[in-house]
């Protein structure tokens, strides 16, 4: 029954991905072309564009809108999961106390 052996292990395999159809060349003269254009004025440069991202997943779920017009947050919520395991430490230790 030699179903493990410490001699011979095997390695696992290693994830390679290669782009099929990346072309880097393709690409540094699209970036080229793109900061030509930005410096003779043609395009407005998107490098200081920030997507407004931030809270939409929240707004989508009625769960979570409930609990940010309440007020709570991630740090109230972690704060009333301490509260509430370190109730129910006292309450076990007391517990413990009485009937043992």
């Amino acid at each position: 029954m030699a179903l493990f052996s410490f001699y011979n292990v095997r390695k696992p395999r290693q994830f390679e991905h290669k782009p099929i159809y990346w072309d880097p060349h393709k690409e540094a003269m699209e970036k080229r072309i793109q900061t030509v254009k930005q410096e003779i004025g043609l395009e407005v440069p998107t490098e200081d564009y920030k997507p407004q991202i931030k809270g939409t997943f929240i707004e989508g779920t009625s769960h979570l809108k409930k609990s940010t017009e309440k007020g709570y947050n991630s740090r109230s919520r972690t704060y009333k999961n301490i509260k509430l395991l370190l109730a129910a430490a006292i309450l076990g230790g007391v517990l413990w106390y009485l009937f043992m």
